[in-house]
């Protein structure tokens, strides 16, 4: 029995001594405790789950380390041993001395490592682990985690180039928001950015500080305007991001429409007034649907331009675009997929001024004018749908403003996504996850004027938008490289009665003729107004042998000839002092005042002696989009010797 007994301890014995010398010769713990999940050849990272109490940094090293160590320590005791019982004296005396000096050497040194490594200490003690101590919970790790296994903090942390790397747990059971708030609130951190790295063994996020863009951009500093004559015509220059970089849209490669959201002193005006001059001044034709009425006042009187103030208006205009569009649909798909985009027209550009009070007035003027059989949706909503979803090729691009851009606000959330381009500045979370869910976490809004997010290919750029005055976007967008400008600012005296008058946007010509590729002249009407051709776009697009005899493209007829007997009955010319009784809100010295001051005033359709005669669809037209501010009384000087005669 005995012997059982003692063959059991020797067992046991043997057993303990063969795993005690496997521990020591693969590095692990002699106690049998694994703590990390350090390998043989990898150091640890984080403690394992139910380890207590602290565990030591000898703990993360590499077995391979520990080992080495180890094996080192006892062959030098075992050395020294056998040094002694060979020659005791010399060992001794070797000691002696040796240790003295090995004794110096190792104080030398932890002085030397203590003054080097105090900038770590300090580093540790006031931000790591406090850091630590705070991620804990987030992350779920257990508290006795070693801070520098996981938490990569550089001592220059704070500066703009410095990056923070924080290892993550595999299984991955937080949530990203509570642990980024804790990093930058225990760190103390501005304007950083959070990089995640889900896949794999090792995940991590890595913290880096955003680089801002400028200040300021303005279109008068001359670097500023090299880089806008420098851009494509298709691409304008929105801003600049960090680094000076140059943020565009390509409306011909990336997105034919822009989606603008901002709360109110945003911007949004300026966004359109930067984005529509630069694609004016080359030679792209402009319509301005402004039911605020004075959004866009840079843009009275420039060439190829259209402003709609009256909901009427804006009505007709969106019509009228939407059957331009259809037109251009045809004519691309005969000319093939190799004809150069610009035979289908020119380049239009459509300013929609706030989307949501637009749309209510649309919807609201359709219900008041509509007669039975005519459709339960207004025609412009349909219209600016057909356009949204036309594509690049019709050259037709809408840049709309919404405070709001709700789906209900723009006619559905199918229209939402024809924005690939978003531009986005003092927004609200709830709208940056409606416009841009795929930019997760929202960047933080700022109140620094000019900033904004622009959205591009799903991604978020933070850009300083270009600054252009009133007089520099209107003095840029009539020095640009298309046709002469229709209406000036200083109003001229009237031609005589043979001179051809090209007026903007006039009646005279009733067909949509936009491009090389004419339609049949016909006449047409949209619930009891009638259809006004973009003339505006006409006139200078046809040039001798450019027509084809299949092609069904008929002469223009120009703007002074004298209309057919019908269309002067319904359209008659008349004199300021005719018009008086046709124009309710407008009386004879206001019309006076108006032809010599106001840029948008229509140009006269004919003469009757030396008096100036006009179309009556201009006149009302322009009394329903002029500025109620211009109706004060006329200079003596400024009425010249045709206005006195217009008054006999």
């Amino acid at each position: 029995m005995g012997r059982s007994e003692f063959d059991r301890q020797l067992e046991e014995g043997v057993e303990a001594f063969l795993m005690g010398v496997g521990r020591l010769l693969s590095g692990r713990d002699m106690d049998g405790q694994r703590r990390t999940d350090a390998t043989f050849f990898k150091g640890g990272r984080r403690v394992l789950d139910g380890v207590e109490g602290r565990v030591g940094p000898w703990s993360y090293r590499p077995g391979w380390q520990r080992a080495a160590a180890r094996l080192t320590t006892l062959g030098g005791l075992g050395a020294g041993g056998w040094f002694y019982w060979t020659d005791p004296e010399q060992t001794l005396t070797a000691l002696e001395y040796g240790g003295a000096g090995a004794g110096g050497l190792l104080v030398s040194g932890a002085a030397v490592h203590a003054v080097r490594n105090r900038g770590q200490r300090e580093l540790m003690r006031e931000w790591v682990e406090p850091l630590h101590q705070a991620l804990v919970g987030p992350l779920g790790i257990p508290e006795a985690t070693r801070p520098r296994s996981y938490l990569h903090v550089p001592l220059n942390f704070s500066d703009d180039d410095a990056e923070i790397r924080i290892d993550l747990p595999v299984a991955l059971k937080f949530k990203e928001t509570e642990v980024a708030e804790m990093i930058v609130k225990k760190l103390a951190l501005q304007g950083v950015s959070f990089s995640w790295k889900y896949d794999g063994r090792n995940p991590y996020v890595t913290v880096k500080k955003v680089h801002r863009p400028p200040s300021k951009v303005v279109f008068s500093d001359p670097k500023v305007k090299e880089l806008v004559k420098k851009v494509p015509e298709s691409a304008p220059l929105i801003g600049l991001e960090r680094g000076q970089k140059i943020v565009s849209v390509d409306l011909d490669a990336e997105s034919p429409h822009v989606l603008v959201s901002a709360g109110t002193g945003g911007g949004k005006s300026v966004i359109l007034r930067t984005i529509a001059s630069q694609l004016i001044h080359h030679g792209a034709h402009g319509y301005i649907l402004d039911f605020k009425r004075v959004s866009h006042l840079w843009a009275r009187g420039v060439k190829n331009v259209e402003y709609c103030r009256d909901i009427a208006d804006i009505h007709d205009a969106l019509v009228r675009l939407g059957a331009e569009g259809q037109r251009r649909i045809h004519v691309a798909e005969k000319l093939g997929d190799d004809a150069d985009p610009s035979e289908v027209g020119p380049r239009i550009v459509i300013l929609l001024e706030e989307i949501n009070a637009t749309m209510k007035q649309l919807t609201r003027y359709w219900e008041k004018i509509k007669e039975k059989g005519d459709p339960k949706i207004s025609p412009a909503v349909d219209a600016l749908a057909e356009i949204l979803f036309m594509g690049r090729a019709v050259r037709l691009h809408v840049l709309l403003v919404a405070q709001s851009a709700t789906a209900r606000a723009l006619g559905g959330p199918e229209m939402r996504e024809n924005f690939a381009t978003r531009i986005l500045a003092r927004y609200t979370q709830n709208a940056w996850k409606m416009l841009v869910p795929e930019v997760q976490p929202a960047p933080k809004s700022t109140r620094h004027i000019g900033r904004a997010q622009v959205v591009l290919g799903g991604m978020a750029h933070e850009t300083q938008v270009m600054f252009m005055s009133d007089a520099e976007a209107r003095a840029w967008a009539m020095a640009g490289t298309g046709p002469a400008p229709a209406v000036t600012l200083t109003k001229s005296a009237p031609a005589a009665a043979a001179d051809t008058v090209t007026q903007l946007n006039s009646d005279t010509d009733e067909r949509l003729h936009l491009g090389k590729q004419g339609v049949d002249d016909t006449d047409q009407t949209v619930h009891g107004r009638a259809v006004h051709a973009l003339t505006s776009v006409a006139g200078d697009r046809y040039e001798d042998g450019d027509t084809d005899e299949d092609s069904g493209d008929e002469a223009e007829l120009p703007a002074g000839d004298e209309p057919s007997g019908a269309d002067e009955d319904a359209d008659p010319l008349v004199g300021l002092r005719e018009a008086e009784d046709f124009l309710a809100d407008v009386d004879l010295t206001a019309l006076r005042n108006a032809r010599a001051r106001d840029p948008e005033f229509p140009d006269p359709a004919d003469k009757r002696g030396r008096e100036s005669l006009y179309r009556l669809s201009d006149l009302q037209r322009w009394e329903r989009n002029r500025l109620s501010a211009e109706s004060g009384d006329l200079d003596e000087d400024d009425v010249s010797e045709e206005e006195d005669a217009s008054v006999l």
